[in-house]
């Protein structure tokens, strides 16, 4: 099955269970175990088709939401979710902000492995970009193609919600933690910047290696002028050739326990990392 029917799949049942109030009940009437799991909009899907893998194998209900990563941390600091799912490391004033409401320390799960992929429409020449270019491109300092050996078009920069994990990892690791250009675009998702890529010819933006479609062209990265060009492979990010990759991680409030616990050793089992590789992220086996 491909990402396409994996993922129309995953609508169709997050539908279906929206209808039935999230099966919190069980054919028996008693209600069903439960947990809610909130965050990562780069691996919400992912979390969503193991999550339902998981509930056709056991009789309880695992709700998954995203709205980043930071919403998904929040959710952890509130009570309001079981697992945080993040495509950043956790902060200490959010690790100290727990610990304070919960008494529990942080437990970090590194579920799967991702290359933050850079993406132009696929008539755009460039063909690659050192991560100094991209810091310029995302600060501001370079704001025409011409300036990188395109056409001469101002570049229309594309980037995700400041609440996005996504959106803070290439603030730290890309831009030297300096501030986006005040014109960028600032998306909800991976999905919304792809399908706005293909139709925008001078646009560039950022997604997880999961939501590269041939719709787009994927540029290879290099981390200066002297070294070599790389493309997001799973090879490349699992032997750190690739210089733009990063850990996806589950957070919980404590030792995991019940469900939750069952879960996080489903999604980290030989049979859970299988779907992860073909959700089209990088297993951690």
């Amino acid at each position: 099955m491909d990402f396409k029917s994996k993922l129309k799949r995953i609508i169709t049942t997050s539908s279906m269970i929206a209808l039935v109030g999230l099966l919190t009940v069980g054919c028996g009437g008693e209600p069903r175990e439960s947990i809610q799991v909130k965050g990562s909009d780069t691996i919400v899907n992912m979390t969503q088709f193991l999550a339902e893998e998981y509930m056709i194998q056991h009789d309880v209900s695992i709700a998954v939401t995203g709205g980043g990563s930071g919403t998904g941390i929040s959710a952890l600091i509130n009570g309001t979710a079981d697992i945080a799912i993040t495509s950043r490391d956790i902060k200490d004033n959010e690790i100290a902000t727990i610990l304070d409401r919960t008494g529990k320390e942080v437990v970090e799960y590194t579920v799967a492995l991702d290359g933050l992929a850079f993406i132009v429409h696929r008539d755009n020449p460039i063909d690659e970009l050192t991560i100094g270019q991209l810091k310029d491109i995302y600060t501001g300092k370079i704001s025409n193609w011409s300036e990188l050996g395109g056409p001469d078009q101002a570049i229309v920069v594309m980037a995700r919600e400041t609440s996005s994990g996504t959106h803070v990892f290439v603030k730290e690791f890309v831009m030297n933690n300096e501030e986006y250009r005040p014109d960028a675009l600032l998306l909800t998702s991976s999905g919304t910047i792809s399908k706005e890529i293909v139709t925008n010819r001078n646009a560039v933006g950022y997604v997880g290696v999961g939501y590269l479609t041939d719709d787009v062209k994927t540029i290879a990265i290099k981390l200066n002028e002297e070294a070599v060009a790389v493309l997001p492979t799973d090879e490349g990010i699992k032997d750190g050739s690739y210089p733009i990759s990063r850990p996806l991680h589950f957070y919980t409030a404590g030792e995991a326990e019940g469900l939750a616990k069952d879960f996080i050793d489903f999604v980290l089992s030989e049979e859970g990392q299988k779907i992860v590789g073909e959700m089209e992220f990088v297993s951690i086996l």
